[in-house]
């Protein structure tokens, strides 16, 4: 039994200790590629916006939420890690030649052993290399990239930060655009609203045969205020001759006078009030239609304040990437960590050890012996 212990005990130091060990020390020392880390940091700011002078306690309730560059830096970062961003990267970097050169060991280099070349495992392979975050300490996006030789991923970080502010860009270009595009309606309606008014009113002057109701009201009755005087000398004319010399000859034509300047004043009165084809009866329809049209001027001008008013607000809040800290290009390999990984893996193979031979020592003293 002492034997079969020992043997038992030899083979599974061997098989969970100094195989695993050996195995991860010669990869590690001999076959195991160097990665380069290369990394930049920005922040996201708009054009023209102060920050406020806040006490600290009112600072510290307004950092529990998000400010708008932050979201914005939130977005970059989602754009970073997508698959999106892999294919513009790929149209400036190769990066398939990056991650496969030859002097990759073949467990690190892309594609893995058990996968395909695909634009699926790449994307998986770029995400595993590629890291954005945002430091909550300082507030900044820090952008990390990882690579097997340090002037390809300074060049990977360059480039993805470029395609960052062309999103940016883009990002500006949009919210600029769907601020400015709603007032722009607005006075697209506004102007069709006052060429309606106008047509309207021009057709009702012509059908109507008036230019202004109220003026040409005005004027009709100032003929027939004259003419009342009129009517009134000529009938004080009449009454003097009617009492001074009854039989005057001039008596008829001055009373035919009389009554041709009356039927002139019925007449003028006529044209301006009284009929349903007078003046006045015209002129409620006329001023509905004027104080359309002066609504109409109204609300272009107001609409088109607020156009202008849109296009400088959208110009102030515009956002831009400033690059805190350029990609560096590394002269020193943080990967692989040869000693730790050794270390890791004996440390993990003597517990899996370990628990393997308290197993074989139990069954061995539960079994029957011979």
């Amino acid at each position: 039994m002492t034997l079969v212990r020992r043997a038992s005990k030899n083979l599974l130091l061997a098989i969970f200790v100094i195989f695993p060990t050996a195995i991860s020390a010669i990869y590690y020392s001999f076959i195991a590629a160097d990665q380069y880390y290369s990394e930049a940091r920005f922040v996201i700011k708009a054009q023209g916006r102060q920050q406020p002078q806040v006490s600290t306690l009112a600072n510290l309730i307004q950092t529990t939420g998000l400010s708008a560059g932050q979201e914005q830096a939130n977005e970059v970062l989602s754009y970073i890690g997508s698959r999106d961003a892999l294919r513009e990267i790929m149209q400036r970097v190769d990066v398939k030649a990056v991650y496969q050169k030859p002097a990759i060991d073949f467990w690190a280099r892309y594609p893995a052993p058990w996968r395909e070349d695909r634009f699926e495992n790449l994307y998986r392979y770029y995400t595993g290399m590629v890291e954005g975050r945002i430091d909550h300490d300082t507030g900044l996006a820090v952008l990390t990239v990882r690579a097997f030789d340090a002037e390809d991923a300074q060049r990977i970080n360059l480039t993805l930060l470029d395609l960052s502010e062309q999103l940016v860009n883009r990002l500006n270009d949009k919210a600029r655009e769907n601020a400015i595009s709603e007032a722009r309606r607005s006075v697209v309606e506004a102007e069709d609203r006052l060429r309606s008014a106008r047509l309207q009113l021009a057709s009702y002057r012509n059908e109507q045969q008036l230019l202004d109701p109220a003026s040409q009201a005005q004027g009709v009755l100032g003929v027939a205020t004259t003419l009342l005087g009129e009517q009134a000398s000529l009938q004080a004319q009449l009454a003097v001759m009617q009492r001074s010399t009854p039989d005057n000859p001039r008596i008829p034509a001055l009373q035919r006078r009389i009554a041709a300047v009356r039927a002139e004043i019925a007449s003028q009165t006529g044209r301006a009030v009284g009929t349903q084809t007078g003046i006045a009866s015209k002129l409620a329809e006329y001023e509905k239609r004027l104080l359309e049209q002066e609504f109409a001027a109204g609300a272009l001008t107001a609409a088109n304040a607020a156009l202008e008013q849109a296009r400088v607000q959208a110009q102030r809040q515009q956002f831009y990437l400033e690059r805190v800290v350029e990609p560096n290009r590394p002269d020193l390999a943080r990967l692989p960590n040869r000693l730790f990984n050794v270390l890791t893996v004996f440390g993990l193979g003597l517990c899996l050890y370990l628990v393997a031979w308290m197993l074989v020592v139990g069954i061995l003293e539960h079994s029957p012996e011979d």
